[in-house]
């Protein structure tokens, strides 16, 4: 069931509460017109969300490999897992470059690389395809950019890389939260034009901590509040406060349409829209869980100055098109 705001939550209301807001740019950005997606605010809106504007698949079933039926259950769900994606000596070759990064002292401490709140297991390592050639064949591979183009009705480039990891015992979890909730307000990126693609390296399994999904949630935006801290990132990217949806949404939304958390073997794909609310547990179990994401954006959906932080998010989170990155930049 596709979720809906009342009648007296309808277009119009929503412009005059960006309106309200405030939210024209400024002068000399390449954005022009009202923010459709008003974030990081004082006050909470007299909506629990605004419906979303853009259509979630834009391609169709000739400009891709994925089938109408995928593409529908993309479309109503707002993810897709395709199971088996990867396997053998291929799934084996990922597995050894995640290690012998995990494995580098040279990138603990650095802004990269994330480690857990209270230890120093690395969380995330952010930029993959650009530490790792191994991981940059995988982002450009047509099996990955060819599903995106399909989802996105456009060419696309890679806004972000990261592995995410969850040590056993120590894994901590991630809160509810839409990406681009957090690339609108940070990262300056305008419209929902954007699909992560993560490839499940370790087994994910009911006990360490899969990434759990709200069916249906990708078709509302929900407002978030508080002011963006400078550099929130440093404290977002290790426990993140700002830019969560209140538990009333996010309850409101569950009772809609549940919550899923697809697990299975090492080697499957699980596509979800930017917009998807999503989170995890911590990782209770001795296993480690591993994912590798590469967020693809269309080339048309280029960053522009952020929405609601005063200034944008290191390279490292949030790459331009065509763009090169090192760690001596961070």
């Amino acid at each position: 069931m596709s979720v809906q705001t009342s009648s007296t939550r309808n277009v119009n209301e929503t412009r005059n509460v960006s309106r309200s807001l405030g939210s024209e740019r400024s002068a000399g950005t390449p954005f022009t017109g009202r923010d459709p997606y008003p974030t990081r605010l004082a006050r909470p809106l007299d909506m629990p969300w605004i419906n979303r504007r853009e259509p979630v698949v834009k391609g169709s079933v000739d400009d891709g490999p994925l089938s109408q039926a995928q593409l529908d259950e993309f479309d109503r769900k707002g993810f897709l897992f395709e199971p088996n994606f990867i396997s053998g000596e291929e799934l084996a070759e990922l597995r050894r470059e995640l290690k012998a990064l995990l494995d580098r002292d040279d990138f603990r401490g650095r802004d990269f690389s994330i480690e857990e709140p209270q230890g120093k297991e690395i969380r995330s390592l952010f930029a993959v395809h650009f530490l790792s050639e191994r991981f940059n064949q995988l982002a450009r591979d047509d099996r990955l950019m060819g599903r995106a183009r399909q989802i996105l009705g456009g060419e696309a480039y890679v806004h972000q890389s990261r592995i995410n990891y969850k040590p056993g015992f120590e894994g901590k979890g991630f809160n509810w939260h839409s990406d681009f909730e957090t690339w609108h307000a940070e990262d300056g990126m305008p419209a929902m034009h954007a699909v992560s693609a993560s490839i499940v390296l370790t087994d994910n399994h009911a006990f360490n901590g899969p990434l759990m999904l709200i069916p249906g949630s990708h078709r509302v935006f929900v407002p978030c509040l508080g002011e963006t801290p400078d550099d929130n990132h440093k404290q977002s990217l290790k426990k993140q406060e700002i830019g969560v949806p209140s538990r009333e949404a996010l309850s409101e939304l569950v009772e809609r349409h549940g919550i899923e958390a697809p697990t299975g073997a090492a080697g499957g794909l699980l596509l979800f829209d930017c917009n998807t609310l999503h989170g995890s547990n911590a990782n209770m179990s001795p296993d480690p869980r591993s994912n590798v994401f590469f967020v693809y954006n269309r080339r048309d959906n280029a960053c522009v100055e952020p929405f609601a932080a005063r200034r944008r998010r290191p390279g490292f989170l949030a790459h331009a098109a065509d763009e090169t990155w090192t760690p001596e930049e961070s």
